[in-house]
């Protein structure tokens, strides 16, 4: 893409229109309280330990006469606990199961409605990585700054809220409470709940030998979110100039910004239609961390490989100028609302990636650039994941490039299941 003319219409414009009311003017985290490069995420060793302490005891020695606990535990049906994207707890009703997740973080985009969008998107994802389709509720958290001022408040919150509103609307549910706290800092997030027949959603235990590992959305999003707040930082910017432009940059932050407001809900649909196996979103612990948070869940013994890398344009270079600060074609770079990680019949691979393309139609317009990729395999193995030494890099060129125009305009074929 270096070189390239400027794409028609700019990328800054691409589905955008509609975003932003009268008035509106982006704000940068860092006048609110979030100084630039902020993580709240707990390293994955360290929360898995912390997170021990909630699981159940089941050694017998609970506190006497609590039956209730026991009784739970006695209810037939699928269970899903601690350290997956969604706990699923049998009900006393009829067979019945109720599916519940929850996530919150902070600012990471300029725009306050996108990043409202950003946050319901990657609260449904943990639904969606089930094979879920229907949310029945969503509540909202969200935490105001206590250093906005009035005005500030009254110009970014609403809009962060119509944000999070609009995109949960868009997965056919809605919001109907929440809490609303003042803090330090920015926080957005939420809870979706759904009551589900068995049928519904598909455990994440199922993955086989020969079964092929597919991603619904390209990586990178957090090199090209940094990428884009170093435009103003000639310290940082002079790391990476010389294998981007600055045009670039921008487009791979809107196709970011996009990408994490997409909803991953058509992915989960095709889910069933493909018989998937098993199935992950991809965020906050990278695409190497949560491979092997589902590796480890499979009943089977097996071993994920990846082979390929999907990654938004530019940016593993960005990442390789920058002395890997970000580990992205190592597979713990984080993500954010991120893509599914699927594990199909390898006989349903590719058509599952060709549908994935064919009814792309993400937040802005269109979808992320091939809708689906296939990036490795499930071998027999110890249940861990692994990124070969040197995987391809796949280039995926931002919505609205130059580069995505061309794609767009011819007919490619689905992605080739050769992993070698």
């Amino acid at each position: 893409m270096s070189g390239s003319t400027s794409p028609t219409p700019p990328a800054e414009a691409v589905g955008t229109e509609r975003c932003f009311p009268p008035g509106y003017k982006s704000f940068k985290p860092e006048e609110h309280g979030l100084e630039r490069g902020f993580r709240c995420k707990v390293p994955q060793e360290a929360l898995l330990k912390l997170l021990a302490g909630l699981e159940p005891d089941r050694s017998g020695a609970g506190k006497a006469g609590d039956q209730t606990s026991e009784f739970s535990q006695q209810l037939p049906g699928p269970r899903l606990g601690i350290g997956m994207d969604s706990c699923v707890t049998p009900l006393r009703h009829g067979g019945l199961s109720l599916v519940q997740t929850t996530d919150f973080f902070y600012p990471l985009v300029e725009d306050p409605y996108m990043m409202g969008r950003i946050a319901c998107a990657n609260v449904l994802s943990d639904l969606y990585a089930m094979g879920i389709t229907e949310c029945d509720n969503m509540l909202m958290l969200l935490s105001v700054s206590q250093k906005m001022n009035e005005k500030e408040r009254e110009r970014v919150m609403p809009l962060m809220m119509r944000g999070f509103r609009d995109a949960a609307e868009e997965g056919g549910t809605s919001v109907t409470g929440g809490q609303t706290v003042v803090n330090p800092w920015i926080i957005i997030g939420g809870v979706a709940s759904v009551v589900c027949q068995p049928n519904e959603f598909i455990m994440p235990d199922g993955a086989v030998p020969g079964d092929v590992l597919v991603l619904t959305k390209p990586l990178g999003t957090q090199v090209a979110v940094n990428a884009h707040q170093w435009l103003d930082q000639p310290e940082r910017w002079n790391k990476i100039k010389l294998v981007v432009t600055k045009e670039e940059v921008k487009e791979a932050y809107q196709e970011a910004m996009f990408s994490m407001a997409t909803l991953n809900r058509t992915a989960a649909g095709l889910m069933h239609k493909f018989q998937a196996h098993a199935a992950t979103d991809v965020t906050g612990f990278g695409l190497l961390g949560h491979a092997n948070n589902l590796a480890a869940q499979q009943r089977n013994e097996v071993a994920f490989v990846i082979h390929n890398l999907p990654i938004i344009a530019k940016m593993a270079a960005i990442s390789k100028a920058c002395g890997n600060l970000f580990n992205l074609v190592q597979g713990t770079s984080a993500e954010t609302s991120g893509g599914l990680l699927v594990c199909l019949p390898r006989e349903q691979a590719a058509k599952f990636c060709s549908e994935m393309k064919s009814q792309g139609s993400g937040f802005g317009g269109q979808g992320a650039m091939g809708g689906a990729w296939i990036i490795g395999i499930v071998e027999k193995g110890d249940r861990r994941a692994r990124i070969i030494d040197k995987p391809r890099i796949i280039e995926v060129p931002p919505r609205g490039s130059q580069a995505a125009n061309q794609d767009n305009s011819s007919t490619s074929p689905a992605p080739s299941p050769n992993l070698s």
